[in-house]
């Protein structure tokens, strides 16, 4: 089965974007298919998922958000991470969730290293079951 894999990428902190996605790309390399779509911030991700949801196998949100002086890093964080989990489940397809929440840059930028190859392969490993 060949399969096809769409990444989201929040482009709101486009350097750590760059690595989360570099890391998962790494790891899907040439033998996956795969399509990028940049929206401006992780809020918009599940959006661009929910509209292609049909169109593929799996799905790579990357993104990242950093806490600021306001709860609106929570509202934001909860609200992405729950409309992700629930159209994985209301569609029975895999979403890898590559998105970033820290404390600071240093924290962000330490985990935008693999985190991007770790949503991707969580959603290779449920394809294969």
């Amino acid at each position: 089965m060949k399969l096809e894999i769409l990444i989201v990428t929040a482009r709101y902190y486009a350097d750590f974007s760059k690595s989360l996605e570099l890391s998962a790309t790494k790891f899907l390399n040439k033998k996956i298919k795969y399509k990028i779509i940049s929206v401006p911030g992780v809020f918009e991700i599940p959006v661009i998922i929910s509209k292609n949801i049909k169109k593929y196998d799996g799905f790579i949100a990357l993104g990242c958000v950093i806490k600021g002086e306001t709860p609106h890093f929570e509202f934001i964080s909860q609200a992405t991470t729950n409309a992700l989990m629930k159209l994985s489940i209301d569609y029975k397809k895999p979403i890898g969730n590559g998105l970033i929440t820290s404390l600071n840059k240093e924290q962000a930028f330490n985990r935008s290293k693999k985190k991007g190859r770790e949503a991707a392969q969580a959603v290779i490993s449920i394809l294969n079951i």
